[in-house]
């Protein structure tokens, strides 16, 4: 009897099927339902793939963009997740309203009581792929976060913050008014012969 080949294993292997099941219904708690409750601005956009908790405590500001993989998840009681207009959000950023306790002692870190605390980003602010965003953070309206960063404390408006964990490290540039150009000359007018 010929050996099956790989394709064909997977195709009558029952766990195949399994997982694909697994996959959806990971999809469907993660994103789908979550996604009905969230508090959304006209014309936010963001990735199928994009992974909520506790949605009925997330705000969404008008224009914002949240990219792949992104994973924002609101306390489990009180934490809250607001991210204004115009935010632009790169593949991969985490916002976590809640920490668990690291006290040492008997009590293993998963057992400990967690500590729940709002993230406000601010209007327009734009973080870099792969940012991790912990609770009780403020980012300031305009801000950018560089990718990888991990902030731990406020950032304030307009600031260019990178690291881990992340520091102001810049303020960003003013834009510089354009020079007026003056009118071009008129052309002599032909006079007919």
């Amino acid at each position: 009897m010929p050996k099956l080949s790989g394709a064909a294993r997977s195709l009558l292997d029952l766990r195949t099927y399994v997982h694909a099941f697994r996959l959806a219904h990971f999809s469907s708690y993660s994103h789908v339902r979550q996604a009905r409750l969230l508090q959304l601005g006209e014309g936010v956009s963001m990735a199928p793939n994009v992974s909520f908790r506790n949605a009925e405590r997330i705000s969404n500001g008008a224009g914002s963009h949240i990219g792949e993989h992104s994973v924002i998840w609101a306390g489990n009681s009180t934490g809250r997740i607001s991210i204004g207009e115009k935010c632009l959000f790169a593949p991969n950023v985490t916002l976590t309203a809640s920490n668990y306790g690291i006290v040492q002692g008997d009590v293993a870190i998963m057992d400990q009581p967690k500590t729940e605390q709002d993230i406000v980003i601010g209007d327009g602010a734009w973080l870099g792929a792969n940012v991790v965003v912990l609770a009780g953070v403020t980012i300031g309206e305009g801000a950018v976060i560089a990718a990888g960063a991990v902030v731990t404390k406020d950032v304030p408006a307009q600031a260019i913050a990178g690291g881990v964990p992340a520091k102001v490290i810049n303020e960003r540039p003013i834009a510089r008014p354009t020079a007026v150009e003056p009118p071009p000359a008129e052309l002599p007018k032909s006079v007919p012969a």
